[in-house]
């Protein structure tokens, strides 16, 4: 049985298909229609077990295949080109992802009591998520408690660790586009985010300057991108609309199952094609607003100065 035919990964099992085919296939009608183990099991006459341990399987397999493919480590080299798609289609510089995180549905695990409940009374896991500015995932962390907020689960996740410690592949200070200021390559991210020196986020609603604003506004639009990400997949993955049925680690495996056959199709097929599943992007988590760090000081400056570059270099939203 092979599995590196990436034709595998599309359309709906049919129950009259014979052999490997209907296993192959089986991960991605779960996957797409977020029918249950005992309905998959009536439909292909198999055993609910059989479908559980085949899902459970295929999907380890599906990211072990295309992680190399199509969610690589980023190096930064990607990370330039990323930043030049964010300034061409966002007017939004030197910007090398946007970070959001959402809540998936899931089966209440067993002996966890309140840790995966999260505030709209249901229990999930957080899918943490960073966009480059045609959809893509570059990273992606799963496995946060539901209870937790986005930002909180940000800071406690691996992703978090690695921006704060400089161990991910980000280019040095370069200038601004046009000027020659420099300013750090960054992420941006909504209220939830802790500030850091290559994390915005934007300025508190009070006591905000026209400056501000405007600064908010654009940053805001380009971060928009992660929104419509997450929008994408809910919109072809239905199992995320679902609670997912199984132990914590396979809703894990699942949910990065997703992640990369949505990056998987994006190369295969171009992001345009796939918009049209979304009006709107899903709808956002509740926003919690995070103690302030240690590099709050060094943040503010670094958001100050880009603040500065957009209100210099202003942009029609009628047009743009």
């Amino acid at each position: 049985m092979s599995y590196t035919n990436p034709d595998i990964l599309y359309g709906p099992v049919s129950s009259k298909e014979k052999g490997p085919l209907p296993a192959l296939k089986l991960p991605n009608t779960y996957l797409a229609t977020g029918a249950s183990f005992r309905h998959l099991a009536f439909s292909f006459r198999m055993g609910r077990s059989t479908v559980a341990s085949i899902i459970k399987h295929m999907i380890k397999i599906l990211w072990n295949m295309l992680q190399p493919l199509h969610m690589p480590e980023s190096t930064t080299a990607t990370f330039l080109n990323v930043s030049a798609d964010f300034m061409k289609v966002w007017n939004f510089p030197n910007c090398i992802g946007a970070v959001d995180g959402k809540h998936v549905k899931v089966i209440a695990p067993q002996h966890s009591g309140s840790m995966y409940f999260n505030y709209k009374h249901y229990f999930s896991i957080v899918l943490q998520g960073v966009c480059d500015a045609n959809y893509k995932l570059l990273v992606i962390d799963v496995g946060g408690y539901g209870k937790q907020s986005d930002g909180g689960t940000f800071q406690s996740s691996n992703l978090y660790k690695r921006i704060h410690q400089n161990k991910l592949n980000v280019p040095n200070p370069d200038s601004l586009p046009g000027t020659n200021v420099r300013a750090p390559y960054v992420f941006i991210a909504d209220e939830a985010y802790p500030l850091m020196p290559n994390l915005l986020k934007p300025y508190n609603r009070r006591n905000r300057s026209l400056e501000h604003i405007n600064f908010n506004q654009r940053l805001s639009r380009a971060r928009k991108t992660i929104e419509c990400t997450f929008g994408i997949m809910y919109a072809k993955w239905r199992l995320l609309s679902k609670a997912i049925e199984t132990t914590e680690k396979t809703a894990d495996d699942i949910i990065k199952a997703i992640c990369i056959l949505h990056n998987t199709i994006l190369d295969r097929e171009g992001f345009q094609r796939h918009l049209t599943l979304v009006t709107d992007a899903v709808p956002r988590d509740q926003m919690f607003e995070l103690p302030r760090g240690r590099q709050l000081g060094e943040g503010q400056r670094v958001r100050d100065i880009f603040c500065n570059y957009v209100n210099f270099f202003p942009i029609s939203y009628e047009t743009a």
